[in-house]
């Protein structure tokens, strides 16, 4: 399941052309932050948050012409309306069966009753850490890991694709897979969250869902309306299973897994830890949601690992023949 390609080095830049960079990211970073603590992250629009990548890249190739900026229009352009009908379609994964709700408490109890006095962990997390008349420190640190799930993959894949393109296009592969992977699942298989089956009565303890309270604390106030009144209006409240949130964060460590050395292993796989922590805390996913996520991850790397090389020796085989019948 390795994607091994070193990134090449850095090209080296004139310090006139990194002057220029620093004044072109500090005046986007200044844009960015009025825009998020006036409308919010960009969380449910990949138009919107791909503009704010695009920008990226221009302050930061600031010295290049144009024609080199529109180039990410046109290789970029394909993968945002893939998400946009990701996003459309993923509204009607709910209507053809009824959710599933009991399968994932009693996995989760399972695994877990033994700590947990019998309660799913998401329960008995919230019972000792959550207090409803004050947001402690951990919950501004869930918050940011939180909303960080709609910014790191297409953040990591824009920063690949102005390393490497033949990087980068193996890590959108990946991506999109994984994406559609999930989304099939959410057809076949809708699964209700720990929230959810709290709000209809299939848990006795009650369930708390908070993933945004943080942003209160760090005054971004209409960030967190923003999300706030995604989350009330999302177009499919039972796509628990696989939790897509933990399996990109987990896609997005795992792909540098065979290009970094392993004394840094644990600070990247620290980002999922945290990512499955803040939703099972939150009450958004169940541990088992998580566990089929990452499942997925380890499916979409071996598959599509396993079409790559196919595709590669073919190539290999045509080009051989052509060369041959010359």
């Amino acid at each position: 399941m390795t994607t091994l390609e070193t990134p090449p080095p850095p090209t080296t830049i004139t310090p006139d052309q990194r002057k220029r960079r620093i004044v072109g990211m500090v005046v986007w970073a200044a844009a960015f932050a009025v825009f998020v603590g006036l409308v919010g992250v960009p969380t449910s629009d990949p138009l919107t948050a791909f503009g704010w990548l695009w920008l990226a890249t221009i302050a930061w190739r600031n010295y290049l012409p144009w024609r080199e900026h529109l180039l990410f229009l046109r290789d970029w352009l394909p993968v945002v309306l893939l998400l946009v009908l990701y996003n459309v379609s993923r509204g009607a994964a709910d209507k053809l069966f009824a959710p599933h709700v009991h399968f994932m408490i009693d996995a989760d109890v399972d695994m877990f009753g033994w700590l947990t006095d019998g309660k799913i962990p998401t329960v008995w997390l919230q019972e000792h850490l959550y207090d409803a008349k004050h947001v402690p420190w951990w919950e501004v640190v869930t918050t940011v890991v939180y909303i960080s799930h709609f910014l790191t993959v297409p953040t990591v894949a824009v920063v690949l694709w102005m390393r490497s393109r033949k990087l980068s296009y193996r890590f959108i592969r990946r991506w999109i897979t994984l994406s559609v992977a999930g989304l099939i699942t959410y057809f076949l298989y809708p699964a209700a969250p720990p929230w959810w089956a709290s709000k209809f009565g299939y848990l006795p303890d009650h369930v708390e869902r908070f993933s945004s309270r943080g942003l209160d604390v760090l005054g971004l106030h209409g960030a967190g309306n923003t999300l706030n009144a995604l989350q009330a209006d999302q177009s499919n409240p039972v796509a628990a299973m696989p939790s897509l949130h933990t399996a990109y964060a987990m896609m997005a460590v795992a792909f540098f897994l065979p290009m970094v050395a392993k004394k840094w292993w644990p600070l990247l796989l620290a980002y999922p830890l945290a990512m499955t922590f803040t939703l099972v805390y939150t009450g958004e996913h169940y541990v088992i949601d998580v566990l089929v996520g990452w499942a997925y991850v380890g499916a979409v790397f071996l598959a599509v690992g396993w079409a790559e090389r196919w595709w590669e020796r073919r190539k290999g085989a045509i080009n051989y023949s052509g060369d041959s019948a010359a």
